[in-house]
């Protein structure tokens, strides 16, 4: 279970960035070459930007090289997040970093110059775009906000400075922090960051995973008045930028580019946090009587409910789960799962300094990269579908849209993702009819998909709610107020069901998604569009595939509420959120169900 230097993994079991540059070389020369794009760029529309032919060629030019810049960042900033401890690439993405800082610099007199023409200018330049229309309309939008092209410039200048809070807790988290081991009984257990999200939190063994919890939020507790100091910087920016900018507030700040309503992003972790709690309360009971607990805590809450059931599964055996669960979308969708591995898209690797969790960063047009910790568990195998979402998503919304318009709103990102976890599930129950191995797979997505995004994601982001409101008020945050609030969430969530023991509440540091804006709701928002998306394939089948396929293919060209349109769902209101409560419930009874058929235990 030690973790080994990058150098010593198998090569297999990490992506191939030379999918991006062959060689490093060709990278430094794409840059050079880009530089040149931008200063002849500059010098044809700078101060020139008055009629709306001018405006539109300026957008469709500037669209032609803003796929390289995000190449470039991608081959140097991946090569990082696959290993924090290697200076070397760290150094060559902080000079990476700083040449975009300059070019975007450079580029910031774009949306300054285009909203100081005549509004009769812009009104014909948005009817003349083409790909740029989307852009141009939301620029419109912020309008209100957008401060002088001198001050635009200068925030642009100083953009990696607002990256600083970011880049200190990812150096502290996979860099600096040491876990010393662990023994249990005799003997001795490796720790590490990752070792313990992916492997110590699903252990069977009560005292295992017991001490590791211990050991792991022990260690945190060195570290957390740093941790504090990096997110109340993060946050505090934030604030002042909104201000600035002449928003309301700021959540008004980090709602308008999701284009989302407030009472859309209350009422996603209000309803959740009253409805779902009393389901979740029940499994974590059932969780205690099936494992004859002496008591439920927070550490206890990922153990599977049938243990001796979880498979151990082999990468190339996922590839084969994954293949077969997501062909209903399609061969072009299976295609691309299949080239995935073959290509070598996905970073399974477990290593010291990588990032932990998983995530997938498209290139467009061309392919999409995926990170996780391989541990042989089932979990594992719902990581890669959930990635390969996202992936399939960048596929269809590149391939339709332009550059501007691939990506969709942060409202609805993991609906894509969080899909094919439900989709891997679905497969999954029809290929058995056995009662324990239907009641292995319904729990798998209550422990993994459903506690994952709507209870894990749900309850940083009731924290995060009560951390704005602080900060909006003016006041600031420490590690003290920090692990307050998040121990008065975890008890609000679940009650005198779990027992919350010292350090759990500092869960606070766990997650890079605070220093994302309001992230962390929307994956409770996507996975309710994707529960009933679903549905309606399970039920429907053609019909409701291609309806999913459309909303893939949208991208960003639509705002979330007529995206989920295409898909068949009205967001607006909060049917499908209520439903899908109901729909988890309705997993959790059958859960509990079957172990009173096959354990004769009874809640």
């Amino acid at each position: 279970m030690a973790l080994c230097a990058r150098k010593d993994v198998p090569v297999q079991e990490t992506w191939d960035l030379s999918l991006i540059f062959a060689e490093e070389s060709q990278m430094w020369e794409a840059l050079d070459a880009l530089k040149k794009q931008v200063r002849t760029f500059v010098e044809t529309y700078a101060g020139k930007l008055t009629t709306a032919e001018k405006i539109v060629a300026c957008l469709d030019e500037q669209e032609a090289f803003l796929p390289t810049m995000g190449n470039i960042w991608s081959y140097t900033g991946l090569a990082v997040e696959a290993d924090y401890t290697d200076n070397a690439l760290r150094e060559r993405n902080e000079k990476i970093g700083d040449e975009m800082t300059r070019l975007y610099k450079d580029l910031s007199f774009v949306d300054s110059e285009i909203l100081l023409a005549p509004q009769k200018e812009l009104e014909a330049a948005v009817q003349l775009a083409k790909g740029c229309r989307v852009y141009l309309e939301n620029l419109i939008a912020k309008k209100a906000h957008m401060l002088s092209p001198e001050t635009e410039k200068v925030l642009a200048a100083l953009g990696r400075t607002f990256e600083v809070p970011y880049e200190v807790y990812n150096t502290l988290k996979l860099a600096d922090i040491a876990f010393d081991p662990i023994t249990v009984d005799g003997k001795e257990y490796p720790m590490g960051y990752s070792l313990y999200e992916d492997d110590y939190e699903l252990e069977e063994n009560t005292a295992v995973r017991r001490a590791a919890s211990r050991a792991f939020y022990d260690t945190l507790k060195k570290y957390e008045n740093t941790t504090a100091t990096a997110y109340n910087a993060c946050v505090t920016q934030e604030k002042v930028l909104s201000e600035l900018r002449g928003y309301k507030d700021v959540f008004d700040y980090l709602l308008f580019e999701q284009k989302v309503t407030r009472e859309m992003y209350d009422r996603q972790i209000d309803v959740i946090t009253e409805r779902l709690a009393p389901h979740m309360r029940r499994y974590a009971k059932l969780l205690q009587k099936k494992h004859g607990l002496d008591k439920m805590t927070f550490a206890d809450l990922k153990i599977a409910v049938d243990p001796e059931y979880d498979p151990r599964v082999t990468i190339a055996e996922s590839q084969r789960y994954v293949h077969d669960a997501l062909s209903i979308l399609g061969p072009d969708y299976v295609d691309m799962v299949d080239r995935a591995y073959r290509e070598r898209w996905i970073d399974f690797a477990k290593n010291i300094g990588k990032s932990t969790g998983g995530f997938c960063s498209g290139i467009y047009r061309q392919n999409s990269f995926i990170l996780l910790n391989w541990n042989d568990r089932m979990s594992d195998v719902f990581t890669v579908a959930h990635e390969l979402g996202h992936a399939g998503q960048s596929m269809y919304g590149d391939a339709a849209q332009s550059y501007y318009d691939c990506d969709p709103s942060m409202y609805l990102v993991e609906a894509p993702s969080t899909m094919n976890e439900l989709l891997l599930a679905n497969h999954l129950l029809q290929s058995s009819d056995d009662k324990r191995f239907r009641r292995w797979v319904l729990s798998s997505l209550i422990s993994n998909t459903y506690y994952h995004n709507f209870v894990t994601h749900l309850r940083e982001a009731w924290y995060q709610r009560e951390v704005y409101k602080i900060i909006d008020a003016g006041g600031s945050v420490n590690a003290d107020i920090l692990s307050d609030i998040f121990r008065r969430n975890l008890e609000l969530f679940w009650g005198d069901a779990v027992e919350i023991p010292e350090g759990a509440e500092l869960t606070w540091m766990r997650q890079p998604h605070y220093y994302m804006g309001l992230y962390p709701y929307t994956y409770s928002a996507g996975l309710t569009v994707a529960t009933q998306a679903m549905l309606r394939i399970r039920d429907e089948g053609e019909p409701a595939v291609r309806d999913w396929k459309n909303f893939l293919a949208t991208g960003g060209s639509l705002p979330p509420v007529e995206l989920a349109r295409i898909a068949g769902f009205d967001i607006s209101t909060d049917g499908p959120l209520n439903a899908t409560v109901d729909y988890i419930g309705s997993l959790i009874d059958e859960i509990i169900r079957l172990t009173e058929e096959i354990d004769g235990i009874r809640l």
